[in-house]
């Protein structure tokens, strides 16, 4: 099994950013930080599920257009192929571990629904 830990590795987004933790084969980690009222955008993926777990902060969750209220040690599944946003409803920081399962984990298996930031 092949394990590559990516250390240091940030990407900014008009939302926040990302950390890259781990990427392997069937796996990838990230620790993702959303800013005060923003969201990433509404999205899917064809090729990976996800598990969230949230370290601080409190939002709204977007899955499959039902909204559930999220705070510190809630563990969401996004099933693949499922709707879903989250959204930073505090006055600070939200961060959650993300893990990634899947074929694939490239930024270009994001599916755009919805963007605050007009992106496709």
């Amino acid at each position: 099994m092949k394990i590559n830990l990516v250390m240091n590795y940030k990407e900014s987004r008009p939302w926040g950013n990302f950390e890259n933790l781990l990427d392997e084969d069937s796996c990838k980690v990230k620790k993702i930080i959303i800013k005060p009222d923003a969201a990433p955008s509404y999205q899917y993926h064809h090729k990976r599920e996800e598990v969230w777990i949230v370290v601080q902060g409190n939002g709204e969750l977007k899955l499959d257009d039902k909204i559930h209220k999220v705070s510190k040690a809630s563990i969401i599944h996004i099933p693949l192929g499922s709707k879903h946003q989250i959204r930073n409803t505090s006055s600070e920081d939200l961060i959650f571990i993300e893990v990634q399962r899947g074929t694939y984990f490239g930024e270009d298996d994001i599916i755009r629904l919805e963007d605050d930031y007009g992106r496709s």
